[in-house]
């Protein structure tokens, strides 16, 4: 049993989550190109990498799901509810701040 579960279903659930994550991925990535634009948001992506935690998220049921809905949160709360634009929060998510 893993976290309660059996082998089986947590499995399930990992793969639930991982679709549930590529499709809300795939959704506010044509959202932000549709506001954006596909050459403007090529010509100003930072260098930024995404974090081993991410990266190792991908294991966790819907943990991937529920970070791209707190990116949509910030985007919404932080840019677009203060008057800051689309192609800010891009140049945020996608630029390191060391």
């Amino acid at each position: 049993m893993i976290a309660g579960m059996y082998e089986q279903d947590f499995i399930a659930y990992m793969i639930f989550g991982l679709i549930l994550n590529f499709i809300f991925s795939i959704f506010f990535g044509i959202y932000l190109s549709k506001n954006i634009g596909m050459q403007e948001m090529m010509e100003s992506k930072g260098n930024k990498e995404q974090s081993l935690l991410i990266s190792l998220s991908l294991f966790i049921p819907f943990a991937k799901m529920a970070i791209t809905l707190y990116r949509v949160t910030i985007l919404q709360l932080y840019f677009l509810d203060k008057g800051h634009s689309h192609k800010e929060f891009w140049i945020y998510m996608t630029t390191s701040r060391t």
